[in-house]
């Protein structure tokens, strides 16, 4: 028989041998396998995000619990670790401290942070990628090497222990995130604004207070609360040169290893409570940012 005739049969009608069959095959399954992959990828996606809150799902519920101890599942409701954190004076100073630094902190490492991405995306220098990397290091090496650098330089110059040195030790943390948000925000602003602005007779300042940053301004939030989540919640750097300076995650931190104090699930419920709402209207400015780009565009 013939190889058309294998092909076609005997009325010349097409009939699917092993050959074809082999060569049809992996375009039907295809689509079966790309559907499998997407199910396992969100498989996979959603057990690791479960396993991360996990922590918050025990928690939580362990801060409204009525007992005197940790359990959980909790054997009531009741409000008193809350009550126990609002009414201690102790606490309440520590808040102020972390709100007071982490303000500061997060301000001046948008101010840095910002001129140096604007830097790094408009400058044309020698060592720029290099120095880009550096900015961004304190996010790659452990916070523990990042404190102690911090302990020996702040020894050395007699800042240890001051509130100043917690201040910029923070900072220190926050810059990298500004620089990371901020150079996006500055890649993704078209330069020729900026050169029609200058074309025009525009000054610098000009330029930037009213063409540059009223346009990145959604990321330029973004950025000082990503930096202000890194100060309020940072500990490991606190730790180290803080002296007698007292913030809620260092208290937190003093207590659990005294004493397991219930009142701790409690601040920890209110700390993530405000991280994931900073977090929420970070991701709106982002938005709105990107939905302004658009329609410029």
């Amino acid at each position: 028989m013939s190889k058309r005739q294998g092909r076609h049969g005997r009325g010349g009608h097409d009939t699917p041998n092993s050959l074809d069959v082999f060569e049809a095959a992996p375009l039907e399954w295809r689509p079966r396998r790309v559907a499998l992959g997407r199910m396992v990828l969100g498989a996979v996606a959603i057990s690791v995000l479960l396993f991360l809150a996990l922590p918050i799902l025990v928690v939580v519920p362990m801060s409204f619990s009525s007992a005197s101890t940790l359990q959980f599942p909790p054997p009531g409701l009741s409000l008193r670790w809350y009550a126990a954190f609002f009414t201690d004076q102790r606490w309440i100073n520590d808040l102020w401290t972390s709100l007071g630094v982490a303000l500061a902190a997060s301000t001046l490492a948008l101010l840095l942070g910002g001129s140096a991405a604007y830097g790094l995306v408009r400058g044309k220098f020698a060592g720029r990628l290099v120095l880009e990397a550096n900015f961004i290091l304190p996010i790659v090496i452990p916070s523990v090497i990042t404190a102690l650098a911090l302990y020996l330089v702040f020894a050395r110059i007699g800042l240890l222990g001051t509130l100043p040195a917690l201040i910029i030790g923070h900072m220190v943390l926050g810059v990298p995130v500004v620089v990371l948000v901020m150079t996006v925000a500055f890649r993704g602003f078209d330069v020729r604004l900026e050169q029609v602005a200058f074309t025009l007779g525009a000054s610098t300042r000009v330029m930037l207070l009213r063409v540059l940053l009223p346009n990145v301004l959604p990321s330029i939030g973004a950025a000082w609360i990503f930096a202000f989540i890194t100060s309020f919640d940072e500990v490991i750097v606190t730790i180290f040169i803080s002296g007698t300076y007292e913030t809620v995650p260092k208290r937190m931190f003093n207590e659990l290893v005294l004493q397991i104090d219930p009142t701790i699930t409690a601040i920890a419920s209110l700390l993530t409570g405000i991280s994931i709402l900073l977090l929420v209207v970070s991701a709106l400015l982002m938005r709105s940012g990107e939905r302004a780009k658009s329609e410029r565009n």
